[in-house]
């Protein structure tokens, strides 16, 4: 029974390890918002650091990681909106790109989500990383 223990122990401690992705830090990130009332669609591009008004809301972009050397997909950006007005964030924490509902912003007239992140690579173009790669 204990050998058994252990070895479930040392199985499930394997798997975790495996399961780790390598991470790398965009330099940026591209975000779309939409105003529900207008139908407004808005792609942003925000530096680490920097911030945006949408409207009522100031977004402002901590940081974009993304797996290594692959910037466009499965993207996540630690975000804080803040409404005009209010006191707390209307959205602080980590929102991923491959899963929008996953933590997502509820507020009633805007909708913000994470397209991908930004790189070294991109700077001075208009291309996707996926696009310069060959």
């Amino acid at each position: 029974m204990r050998s058994a223990t252990l070895a479930l122990l040392v199985a499930c401690a394997a798997g975790t390890v495996s399961a780790q992705q390598e991470v790398s830090t965009g330099t940026g990130a591209v975000l779309r918002g939409l105003d529900k009332l207008t139908g407004h669609v808005e792609d942003i591009t925000l530096e680490n650091g920097g911030s945006y008004q949408l409207g009522r809301l100031t977004i402002a972009l901590d940081e974009c990681r993304f797996p290594k050397g692959n910037a466009v997909s499965d993207a996540f950006a630690f975000l804080t909106i803040m409404d005009e007005g209010e006191a707390e964030p209307a959205f602080r924490g980590w929102m991923m790109a491959s899963s929008p509902a996953l933590n997502a912003m509820e507020h009633p007239r805007y909708d913000v989500w994470v397209m991908r992140c930004s790189t070294l690579s991109e700077a001075g173009s208009n291309e996707t990383e996926s696009s310069v790669e060959e």
